[in-house]
């Protein structure tokens, strides 16, 4: 029993480390699965700032669309900006070998990224963009460091320099990022951004959590109701054994 703990241990740590971001502060994302408007509002984010590289190759624009309370004629409007029908799946139009050309490596596709990072780790990575000349983009990431892709919400953030504890840039320890170019967005509206856009990606990562977790309250209670039955059941027979 103690090698099987020990396994399951083992096998689970790779996981919570990568769910962690390692030693940095992950912020809370403020999830809410139930606000269609700020799911709506991360879709359109999404289809306007990231799919020109990143695909949701595992969902279809008429499900989401279906799922986030906008119809058929919304969809068309807000989501699809090609020749893609509102049935066809959400693929980047990026050829997987100009991103590699590019990027030194393909584009994920962000589908289960939320699942894979979690919620708070692709929160605070929106936000942890600075400057670094060292970097093909001009840009570093403190959850990610060495990141490969370019910070494509700069002009609604701004830009941000890294803060080292010791003087000098790129020395010492990260004491945090200070805001040299300002974005066309405050603080306080980037934030609300990025968090439907990480809203929408949670969604994305699992569209029938919602339905699952409902549904398990019905699972837990009828399971309570089963077992007082089969208590009483127990006693019934074990009564005349006694």
């Amino acid at each position: 029993m103690k090698k099987l703990i020990l396994a399951s241990v083992l096998l689970l740590a790779p996981a919570f480390g990568v769910a962690s971001g390692g030693d940095v502060h992950l912020e809370d994302a403020g999830i809410a699965l139930a606000d269609k408007e700020s799911l709506q509002r991360g879709a359109e984010y999404f289809v306007n700032r990231c799919m020109g590289c990143h695909s949701l190759k595992y969902m279809r624009y008429n499900r989401v669309g279906e799922d986030i309370g906008l119809d058929g004629v919304q969809v068309r409007q807000k989501l699809i900006f090609s020749d893609a029908k509102p049935g066809d799946l959400m693929v980047s139009a990026m050829p997987v070998q100009d991103s590699e050309k590019w990027f030194g490596t393909p584009v994920p596709d962000l589908t289960l990224v939320t699942r894979r990072r979690s919620s708070d780790w692709v929160y605070t990575y929106l936000k942890s963009f600075y400057l670094d000349a060292s970097r093909p983009f001009g840009v570093n990431n403190v959850v990610f460091p060495n990141v490969g892709m370019p910070h494509v919400l700069a002009d609604l953030q701004g830009s941000q320099k890294a803060v080292y504890e010791e003087e000098g840039e790129g020395h010492g320890h990260l004491k945090g990022l200070e805001m040299v170019q300002p974005g066309t967005m405050s603080a306080e509206e980037y934030d609300g951004m990025v968090r439907d856009l990480t809203n929408f990606l949670t969604y994305i990562g699992e569209p029938v959590k919602r339905e699952r977790q409902r549904l398990g309250i019905y699972v837990l209670l009828f399971l309570g109701v089963l077992f007082v039955l089969a208590y009483a059941l127990k006693k019934e027979y074990w009564k005349d054994v006694r």
